[in-house]
């Protein structure tokens, strides 16, 4: 596994600190930090509703620090979450892995500042674009990941619009749409979508820009419109919109080699990993 640069490091390490933040309230257990969602359905990933460890302050992580973290969470009804830059704390591997809990890694890709990332092509008909508050298509956009990730791959699938705008409603329903519309206005989030001349989005991913630095995720293809490039042209299309608004550090993390490849192509190269619990919400 290649080594992080320290710079990079350093530039990862405060925006896994930094944007939870704004999703969550920040409950301190000593050397372990807790995020704990000022509102429900705060749109940051799977949570935030999980903790990590105070910088600078990883080596003094012991078991009944942890104890209590996991303690706090299952009085909060969250899972028992933690995730952490592997390089920032190499000992809380075994401390989270002792008290019970199993570690998995994702393996992190950066950009050099300096690489150009150009368009990607699309299907005729199909466009790309970063959507509004008010944009239409941006309750079907946060649906799709469900389906996406639901039935992981590259493989294509069957069509089921009908399921897409089935869920695009529930979120509506739940309140979902609405939490997320003033992040969007705000620019705390920005969710790119490749969309269809019929208005269906067909793949999508978002960014939550901090200090110049931001992670792209929640990339997602419906399965009926795999294997066309949308999920790499939704990526190069975050990367050029982010880069647009100030952001020079982008980076990702992924679990599979077959979705590696993808970003590989486009410049990204290996950085470090991130060590998280097995089965705790996914980034999307």
């Amino acid at each position: 596994m290649r080594q992080v640069s320290e710079t990079l490091q350093a530039r990862i390490e405060r925006y896994y600190t930094t944007v939870p933040s704004l999703f969550a309230d920040v409950e301190e257990f000593g050397p372990l930090r807790l995020f704990v969602r000022s509102e429900p359905g705060a749109p940051y990933y799977g949570g935030p509703g999980h903790a990590q460890p105070t910088a600078g302050r990883a080596a003094a992580i012991g078991a009944a620090d942890i104890a209590r973290v996991r303690a706090r969470q299952r009085e909060l009804g969250v899972p028992e979450a933690f995730e952490w830059l592997a390089e920032s704390a190499p000992a809380l591997r075994a401390g989270i892995e002792g008290s019970g809990l199993p570690v998995l890694e994702r393996p992190l890709m950066a950009l050099d500042p300096h690489h150009r990332v150009d368009p990607h092509p699309v299907p005729d008909g199909v466009t790309l674009r970063a959507l509004t508050a008010d944009d239409p298509v941006l309750p079907a956009a946060l649906a799709l990941p469900r389906l996406a990730f639901a039935d992981e791959g590259t493989a294509g699938g069957a069509s089921d619009r009908a399921r897409l705008a089935a869920v695009a409603e529930e979120l509506i329903a739940d309140g979902t749409v609405e939490t997320v519309r003033p992040v969007l206005r705000a620019g705390h989030k920005v969710l790119v979508a490749a969309v269809a001349p019929d208005g269906t989005p067909l793949a999508v991913g978002h960014y939550h820009p901090m200090d110049g630095t931001t992670e792209v995720g929640g990339i997602g293809t419906l399965p009926a419109a795999r294997r066309q490039g949308l999920a790499a042209a939704v990526t190069a299309a975050l990367v050029a919109h982010a880069r647009d608004h100030g952001v020079s550090t982008v980076f990702l993390a992924y679990a599979r080699d077959t979705v590696a490849r993808i970003y590989s192509r486009l410049g990204f190269r290996p950085a470090g990993c991130t060590l998280l619990i097995a089965g705790q919400p996914a980034r999307s």
